[in-house]
């Protein structure tokens, strides 16, 4: 039996930051194929509950530190729980993961991905500034021209049908993977993904 995951993720979740490199190692010891869906929690939340970062209330704002902080020390992992580049616009590295996807394959928009996020909070780079994804593209060996094959109706049109999509599955935060219909939220669902593919 085949066995393929929808990888629902945001470029700039930490918690999708921190579970990348183990999902990814996860689906190819499974076989398992990868669907990368890049989706706009922008338009995500409003349907499904979610508040951005900044309106949250304070007590979750500061929960979140202290979760971000554990799962760091926990697996081992770089990462700023207050990074110099965030909040930052995720939508144009979303839309050059999936003109990779679409030009180079899965892994190597899987490779992209997991830049991106360590971009943004191992590295304290700005994804939002073209420079820096041009940057990311070379350290990944991709082409410099997908920037501009980015910038396509048609990348902008698939970046908005996954994000529909997503909203059609329920999912409603970054990272989701979904496995035959069944939404698994957030990288400590991890070990449900593992033996649901096992």
């Amino acid at each position: 039996m085949s066995k393929s995951v929808d990888y629902y993720l945001a470029p700039q979740s930490p918690w999708t930051y921190l579970g990348h490199e183990r999902f990814v190692r996860m689906a190819e010891q499974a076989g398992a194929t990868v669907r990368v869906l890049p989706m706009d929690l922008g338009k995500v939340f409003p349907v499904s509950g979610g508040l951005p970062l900044g309106q949250r209330a304070p007590q979750r704002q500061s929960y979140r530190l202290v979760e971000l902080a554990r799962w760091r020390d926990h697996l081992k992992l770089p990462l700023n729980v207050k990074p110099r580049y965030f909040p930052v616009a995720g939508d144009e590295a979303a839309k050059l993961i999936i003109a990779i996807d679409q030009a180079d394959g899965t892994a190597a928009a899987l490779k992209f991905a997991g830049a991106v996020l360590a971009a943004v909070w191992a590295q304290e780079r700005d994804i939002a500034n073209p420079a820096t994804r041009a940057q990311l593209l070379a350290e990944c060996g991709l082409p410099a021209a997908r920037a501009q094959d980015a910038q396509a109706p048609s990348v902008k049109t698939t970046y908005e049908r996954y994000t529909q999509l997503a909203i059609a599955a329920g999912v409603f935060g970054s990272p989701s993977y979904v496995i035959g219909g069944e939404i698994y939220w957030g990288q400590d669902r991890l070990d449900f993904v593992q033996r649901r593919l096992d």
